[in-house]
């Protein structure tokens, strides 16, 4: 009984937990060709540019953009840059057609929340540019 009221507890404070995660497949055709900024707790923590063929584009701060890859790995979405290939894991949900996602490696509580999603490209210039 403890158990059970301990899980929904967890449930009741942390409402994606309770939810099934997004496929990959739904994940992909919520994403690709969209630019989503998440925001967590009550700050933007990033843009990601959701590109054809599972590329990324993701920026944390202005002009400044990695480029990566995502892949389904189980329940997750992982994803890989360009300057750091340690796979960065994400489970997924939909809540309220928005995503919210939390990190494999993150408590409950610490997730990230979709606060917009639309087709504007991110401002990436190339590398070395004006140097």
């Amino acid at each position: 009984m403890r158990l059970t009221l301990a899980a929904f507890a967890i449930a009741a404070a942390f409402p994606a937990l309770a939810d099934t995660p997004i496929t990959p497949e739904a994940f992909e055709a919520h994403v690709t060709g969209k630019t989503v900024t998440y925001r967590q707790f009550d700050s933007i923590f990033g843009i990601e540019e959701y590109l054809p063929d599972r590329k990324v584009r993701w920026s944390v701060a202005p002009n400044e953009c990695q480029y990566g890859s995502w892949y389904p790995q189980d329940d997750d979405i992982c994803f890989v840059y360009e300057y750091d290939p340690t796979p960065a894991c994400w489970t997924f949900w939909l809540k309220n057609g928005a995503l919210v996602a939390l990190s494999v490696t993150s408590a409950p509580g610490e997730e990230l929340y979709e606060v917009s999603a639309d087709d504007t490209p991110l401002p990436c210039p190339g590398p070395d540019v004006g140097v």
